[in-house]
């Protein structure tokens, strides 16, 4: 039911917009849209509470009210939208720019801007009719008193299971998990006496096994305890059930005495209180899906307990877990899915009850499975439920109908069903927004690996992103949403070399209750073969085209289904050679045919079709081959999106782009052409990736006061376009982002002390194979670390990096990410010292060949990922030659090093040395680092080590 809201959502804002004065609407269709608005808003309320309950949940007949709710919402969007385009849309300009012509444009353009209002007025008439008859069966359904439907008195809360688990059946709970989880709660040789309370938060995944783990611990060390309880919470707390629960826990024998009933929740605090006053308590609140729930239960625990009790809390979200650490003290710990060979044992003790007794035949196809599964511990014993029948393993041919099944929401059983549950809690706790935004990730295939920026771009043109309250931009409201996903543990980050999330994933569990979501509320179309493209299929919204055979023959789309209502396409290379005709779509919004060779497929002629899609507000051509894009994108007067990267062929954009007033994002390689007088007439522009820097598009920048993003390219360099660029660039007060490549300059002072960078300033990216500023640059040096505080990235290259340069940059308070590279490098040490870098990450600093740096302790506490560069030389000659001792043990967080050790003028056993050196720093820390050694120049093999 989610989506009927949010396709509400969408409707209500664009029937306020009928009433605005510039569309002049007859004063009887006034009172329509008035009359429809209010209906739709009263509906808009009772679908909310309808969206509240799953849908298994909902009588039939509300179901089929709601379905019909959301049909109407589209129908009546397409109206207005259809209206609103013949009104703004586009006006064909005089060929001849004869004054007669003008004016019999301009009469023309009134004339059908006249008959465009008579029939939305006519139109509004039977709008009102429609909605009233969905109006009244609403009274009849009372969907107005929605609650959910009383559920079998056999069904349980299936999480509730975890708490009576066999644990010696559950492989990764004993070991390496309820050891770390131990270290957290310090409970080895601590003296317990004079220790305050410690909280200890685990947070995962629905299904990674979190309630499980924590009874086993507790379970483990209960013993050493006064007092203890377990209690869970769930998504519907009742605050004074929660603190009955903890007093039972805690002493059965007197509180099943007392009537706890009659106290209140004041009062039952305070009994909590005195209870545990002087006792040494462990209290497991299970399941906490709300920070501010927490911070009531805390009440009842004081800090002025100091006897080494300890507090665990669970929950599937990362922002709850924080809310219930707020001391340093205190600790989170993140459950990572079970791996490989754990994953292998659960699932072979489960059926086989061994792993060494899992026939030959089945061990493909059992890895094959465990895949899918990705190490969560509930979908490998669901799984591994259903290829037994009772006592009998089931042929190999139902596994392999199981793992094709697996991600296709195809496999119906109880047990599945079951699991199905436990996740769908995580999804009816969403906000409705995001409820959308998680089953839009049905459009892609599974395993699909799906870019942020793209994501939120077509969430965005879809309608699903409402814009903030605050002065953010839209891009930044949207990027919340994606971030509150991975905070719930609902989509997987995908992380690049620097540890920046650039993409995700969706675990094929998950993906299978989206597509069971998405099916049921009518939500989207897939079409994987020529099988699914022949059914019938009616009133399709979205639609995904996919995994077509490249020697399929296929059916034209057109011929066999109903697409003039689609709002969405999605198209995964083969399956383009379906694609009907642009014009067939007269409502699209989102056009997205990313890696679909059109280019090479005889497709390009059919581009200039695109002109009819007035509607389009996403068009999605990255990879495709083409070459050009027809004058008639001009037409596209509500586009948004453009992503015209990676088209290796295209030389000149066409002029006609200046009408594309509300274009916020276009990508294009820097070669293509911008005809003079475009660029300054696209100020909507947030987004501007990549454009090459010539005096006049330097200049037309400076009218794009909301840019955000700009990548620039200067090819061929004068003081003429520097000084136009710096003036430009000074304009700039939303600017975010700044990434300026350069060629054939020797040195650059690049904007000097001259540029103020706006406070919102997060990256800065310098890059050229041939060109270094000539210091680090002056307006870093000048604004400070107060005036940069929101600058999160920074890659640069220099003349040569000094101590000082260190220092600047490291006292940065929120630098995550940097990479600095010299190209003549003079000093010889360079220091990284305890109070420096505290935020960083991912820290890179190549300066070769003449340099050494040292990690004090302390340094990059927080740094996961290094790379820089030894100069073996430099020491030996400053007397560091015998232990190359660079302080890699003292970066706490490390997972990964690059090191490119430059062995110049030593000899190749000394170079060897420095390799040890440095591979055994990564084997004696503590996290064991994966390491990588770079040598330069590269030591071939059979050589001689000791030959200089």
């Amino acid at each position: 039911m989610q989506v009927v809201t949010g396709a509400m959502g969408s409707l209500l804002p664009k029937l306020g917009q009928l009433l605005m004065e510039e569309y002049n609407l007859q004063k009887n269709a006034k009172k329509g849209v008035e009359s429809v608005m209010r209906e739709m808003k009263s509906m808009h309320a009772a679908l909310c509470k309808v969206a509240e309950v799953p849908r298994h949940q909902l009588d039939e007949q509300v179901k089929l009210w709601a379905d019909e709710v959301r049909d109407l919402s589209y129908d009546i969007e397409d109206i207005v939208d259809k209206f609103i385009v013949r009104v703004e849309g586009p006006n064909k300009p005089a060929a001849d720019g004869n004054k007669l012509t003008d004016l019999v444009e301009k009469m023309a353009n009134l004339f059908n801007k006249g008959k465009a209002r008579r029939q939305i007025a006519s139109a509004i008439k039977e709008i009102n009719k429609d909605v009233q008859e969905v109006a009244n069966r609403r009274g009849r359904y009372t969907v107005d008193n929605i609650v959910p439907k009383p559920t079998s008195g056999m069904t349980i809360d299936p999480r509730l299971r975890a708490l009576y688990t066999e644990v010696t059946e559950l492989v990764g709970i004993y070991g390496k998990r309820d050891q770390e989880l131990l270290k957290l709660l310090s409970l080895g040789d601590e003296d317990p006496s004079n220790k305050r309370p410690k909280i200890v938060s685990v947070v995962g995944f629905g299904g990674l096994g979190k309630t499980t783990l924590v009874r086993a611990v507790y379970d483990k060390i209960k013993g050493g305890f006064d007092s203890r309880a377990f209690v869970p919470i769930g998504q519907n707390p009742d605050m004074k059930k929660i603190f009955r629960d903890i007093l039972i826990g805690l002493d059965k024998n007197m509180y099943t005495n007392i009537n706890l009933m009659v106290l209140d929740e004041r009062q039952l605090i305070k009994e909590i209180r005195e209870f545990l006053h002087d006792k040494r308590y462990l209290v497991v609140i299970d399941d906490i899906w709300d920070g501010k729930l927490w911070e009531d239960i805390k009440l009842a625990f004081s800090n002025m307990n100091n006897v080494g009790s300890r507090l665990i809390t669970t929950t599937r979200i990362f922002s709850v877990s924080i809310a219930c650490c707020p001391s340093t003290h205190d600790s989170i710990y993140q459950m990572e899915p079970l791996s490989d060979s754990d994953s292998t044992r659960l699932f072979c003790k489960r059926i086989f009850s061994s792993e060494n007794k899992c026939p030959s035949e089945l061990k493909e196809v059992s890895r094959d499975i465990l895949k899918k599964c990705g190490g969560v511990p509930l979908a490998i014993l669901t799984i591994a439920s259903l290829l037994t029948a009772g006592h009998q393993i089931k042929p190999k041919v139902e596994w392999q109908v199981l793992l094709d099944s697996i991600g296709r929401g195809l496999t119906e059983d109880a047990s599945m069903e079951e699991m199905q549950r436990i996740l769908s809690f995580s999804y009816y706790d969403l906000p409705s927004d995001l409820k959308t935004c998680i089953l839009y990730l049905r459009m892609y295939p599974e395993d699909h690996e799906i870019d942020k920026e793209d994501l939120i771009w077509k969430w965005i043109c879809e309608n699903f992103v409402q814009h903030g309250k605050h002065q953010t931009s839209i891009f930044e409201v949207g990027e919340t949403y994606f971030n509150e996903l991975i905070n719930r543990y609902m989509i997987i980050p995908i992380f690049n070399g620097f540890r920046e999330v650039q993409s995700c994933r969706v675990h094929d569990m998950v993906l299978d209750l989206i597509r069971s979501l998405s099916a049921e509320a009518k939500f989207l179309t897939i079409l994987e073969s020529n099988k699914d493209i022949t059914s019938s299929q009616n009133n399709i919204r979205r639609l995904s085209l996919q995994n077509i055979e490249e020697d399929q023959e296929t059916t034209p789309l057109a011929n066999s289904m109903s697409i003039s209502q689609v709002r969405s396409i999605t198209v995964f290379p083969p399956a383009v050679t379906i694609m009907p005709a642009i014009s067939s779509f007269g409502v699209l919004r989102v056009l997205d045919l990313h890696r679909c060779r059109i280019g090479a497929l005889n497709f390009q002629p059919k581009m200039r079709d695109i002109g009819y899609l007035f509607h389009l507000r996403y068009l999605g051509l990255k990879r495709t081959g083409i070459s050009e894009i027809p004058e008639e994108i001009g037409n596209l007067q509500f586009l948004q999106v453009l992503d015209l990267d990676f088209n290796f062929e295209m030389r000149v954009l066409p002029s006609s782009m200046w009408k594309l007033r509300q274009l916020m994002s276009i990508k294009v390689l820097f070669r293509c052409y911008w005809p003079p007088g475009v660029l300054g007439n696209l100020t909507s522009l947030e987004v501007l990736e990549r454009i090459y820097a010539s005096p006049s598009t330097v200049q037309e920048l400076g009218r794009l006061a909301r840019l955000r993003r700009l990548d620039i390219h200067f090819i061929a360099w004068s003081l003429e376009v520097e000084e136009t660029f710096v003036e430009t660039i000074c304009n700039l007060h939303d600017i975010q982002s700044l990434s300026i490549t350069c060629d054939d300059v020797p040195y650059l002072d690049l904007l000097g002390g001259r540029w103020e960078p706006p406070r919102c300033l997060r990256q800065y990216t310098f890059t050229s194979d041939h060109i270094a500023c000539s210091a680090l640059p002056m307006w870093i040096t000048k604004c400070g670390p107060s005036h940069l505080s929101n600058l999160s990235e920074v890659h640069i290259i220099v003349k040569d990096v000094q101590q000082e340069d260190v220092q600047i940059l490291g006292r940065l308070p929120a630098l995550r990410h940097l990479w600095i590279g010299s190209t003549h490098q003079t000093e010889r040490l360079l220091i990284i010292g305890a109070d420096e870098f505290r935020c960083v990450i991912a820290f890179g600093m190549h300066c070769e060949p003449a340099t050494q740096l040292v990690f004090q302790q302390g340094a990059l506490p927080n740094a996961e990922y290094v790379r820089f560069s030894l100069g073996v030389r430099v020491a030996k000659e400053d007397g560091n030659g015998d232990l190359f001792e660079l302080g890699l043990g003292n970066l706490l967080s490390l997972q990964s090093a690059l090191v490119e050790i430059h062995w110049d003028g030593v000899t190749n056993m000394e170079a060897a040395e420095a390799c040890a050196a440095v591979r055994n720093a990564m084997d004696t820390h503590p996290n064991h680092p994966i390491v990588n050694l770079h040598l330069d120049p590269e030591i071939s093999e059979g050589t001689n080590y000791n030959n200089t």
